[in-house]
């Protein structure tokens, strides 16, 4: 049987916690960041658990290639095992407890590659949240005075020029310069956003996997780097075309997730339920 090493990982300072599966000894200890590889090194191989949480993907990678097995669970599947106050000992404990427990739903671990695509889309999301907020911004400040804007992304901005225009004299000086400063933000986020996007683009036409998914209706490359990004060992792809109409129905299963593709080529994503998805 091997051993269970519970693991709460931080910047400087680590806690073991562990089980003998034979004396049932237990083991608590501390390690620093330069003790942490070296302890794991020498150990024979054990499963190691810890918390999905900032740099355990990383960590995952590196005790895999000493052919420990890596076992890493959602916080909020971890705190209900958490029995005293909050402390490092307490969560490696918990750690430990959770990563046995039968049933426990376990988080893959990426590859670097699949970080780096998510890295992508996390700084596209967060631009186009940012940008959004700002476009919002300008539009109230104009509804304030009686100048309206079109709905949508793309309307509003076309119609800036002419709501500036027509703020010329009934909006401070100062506060227009702001706008325009504004303005001029909103315009280099979205130069950053298609930045982006065309590097997306780029990893999704030199992977196979992201032009077979782009074969499918209604998959696009933002869509198929997400796909692969996510994907795990288990992950199929089941094809239930039509005849005359290729990639109708393709369900592209990650887990208890789904990504669902049908014939009318909108994406549906939701859980297996047993009316279907929801």
């Amino acid at each position: 049987m091997q051993k269970v090493i519970g693991l709460d990982i931080a910047k400087r300072v680590f806690q073991l916690h562990s089980v003998d599966p034979q004396t049932g000894e237990i083991e608590r200890r501390k390690l620093s960041r330069g003790e942490l590889l070296e302890h794991f090194a020498r150990l024979s191989p054990a499963t190691i658990a810890m918390e999905a949480c900032s740099s355990s993907q990383h960590w995952a990678r590196r005790f895999s290639a000493m052919g420990h097995e890596v076992r890493l669970i959602a916080t909020k599947f971890v705190r209900p095992f958490v029995k005293t106050n909050k402390t490092d000992a307490a969560d490696a404990a918990a750690i430990w407890e959770s990563a046995q427990r039968p049933g426990m739903r376990f988080v893959p671990v990426k590859s670097e590659q699949q970080q780096g695509i998510l890295a992508l889309h996390n700084m596209r999301d967060l631009l186009v949240k940012s940008r959004t907020a700002q476009i919002h911004q300008i539009r109230a400040v104009f509804y304030e005075y009686g100048i309206d804007l079109p709905s949508g992304r793309h309307w509003g901005l076309k119609a800036m020029p002419t709501a500036f225009a027509r703020a010329e004299g009934r909006i401070e000086t100062v506060v227009l310069e702001a706008l325009r400063s504004q303005l001029e933000l909103i315009h280099d986020m979205s130069r950053r956003i298609e930045r982006l996007e065309e590097q997306l683009g780029a990893y999704e036409r030199s992977d196979d996997r992201c032009r077979r998914l782009w074969a499918i209706p209604g998959v696009g490359p933002l869509t198929a780097t997400a796909v692969v990004a996510y994907e795990r060992r288990s992950t199929s792809v089941e094809a239930t075309s039509q005849p005359g109409c290729p990639g109708a129905g393709v369900v592209l299963s990650r887990g208890p997730r789904l990504l669902q593709l049908p014939p009318t080529g909108h994406v549906r994503t939701g859980r297996e339920r047993g009316r279907g998805i929801v």
